[in-house]
């Protein structure tokens, strides 16, 4: 990343259009006022084995990071050319509709401020999409992200745990004009959001708006004043299954199979989840109404028991 050493302070970086940069090893980026023209693509490449032993490790639900930025006043523009390809489709036929630990999500955004996303795609994503960790002041228009399994047979989703556009300790954030396909939340809201507005969406297959999950940790959770508004949801090669749900945790401790719990015991957050407003939404084939679920996690035991309050 010699174009960030030497131009991310204060500097000019372009990408050219019809170029592809390929990304054969883990990218940490910090970056202060600096224009970024993206016109060309980043290429992860699709050594399983390195990125499972050498992405950076997220705590929240055992995940990883293959290429993060962070910093302030950064803004990046794909021009409607430019983006990352996370070589997603050799992850969903190694796996096979089982998603396992060491996926790299090739776009996070860790501990932000003043940044904007324009005119970007990200396509094939091994995990989330674009996910924001720690972020205040960012805008984001006009963005696609695109997960599809060459190799699925039909009717089966082998592009789980490929989020759209994730949010966890932000405030002030907005996303306009955004377009998904995908197995999973195409926009999913998590703990510690606040101000967030969301508008013009489509999202084919997958589960729809969520916010969260949140509870799952024991600490506070809380979302507050979030907007989601114009989104049209519709079934696609992966079924639709929600539309807009809320889903909390069980308020107490309880063991869990799943690698995203790192073979811990999940349960237990606490908080609220206020002025949450979803609107104008169009529906087409997806398998259940909007919901709301507060027992994730549950092993049968603990029903009824989150201390997340909804208002």
């Amino acid at each position: 990343m010699e174009a960030f050493d030497t131009c991310g302070t204060s500097g000019d970086i372009i990408f050219p259009e019809d170029e592809q940069f390929n990304i054969s090893e883990r990218v940490h980026i910090t970056a202060t006022d600096v224009q970024i023209e993206w016109r060309g693509e980043w290429l992860m490449s699709d050594n399983l084995s390195y990125w499972r032993s050498n992405s950076y490790p997220i705590t929240f639900q055992n995940h990883r990071a293959g290429i993060v930025f962070s910093g302030s006043g950064i803004r990046i523009n794909g021009h409607g050319t430019g983006g990352i390809n996370g070589n997603g489709d050799t992850w969903y036929s190694a796996e096979a509709g089982e998603t396992q630990e060491g996926r790299p999500m090739p776009f996070v955004l860790w501990n932000v401020s003043d940044v904007s996303v324009e005119d970007f795609y990200i396509n094939q994503s091994p995990l989330w999409a674009l996910n924001i960790m720690n972020g205040t002041d960012l805008i984001f228009r006009n963005l696609v992200c695109n997960a599809t399994s060459s190799e699925a047979p039909s009717g089966y989703n082998w592009v789980q745990n490929t989020d759209g556009f994730d949010t966890m300790d932000v405030r002030n954030v907005t996303l306009t004009n955004f377009v998904y396909q995908g197995g999973d939340d195409c926009i999913a809201i998590k703990p510690r959001s606040y101000d967030v507005i969301i508008q013009n969406v489509t999202c084919n297959g997958g589960n729809g708006v969520a916010i969260g999950s949140v509870g799952q940790y024991e600490e506070d959770n809380s979302v507050d004043n979030v907007i989601i508004d114009t989104v049209k949801i519709v079934s696609s090669n992966v079924r639709a299954r929600f539309t807009a749900y809320i889903k909390t945790w069980m308020g107490a401790l309880v063991p869990q199979d799943s690698y995203e719990s790192a073979g811990e015991p999940r349960g237990g957050g606490w908080g609220n989840v206020t002025n949450v407003v979803f609107s104008n939404f169009d529906i087409d084939g997806a398998s259940v109404a909007p919901l709301i679920d507060q027992n994730s996690g549950d092993n049968g035991s603990y029903s009824g028991t989150s201390k997340m309050q909804l208002q």
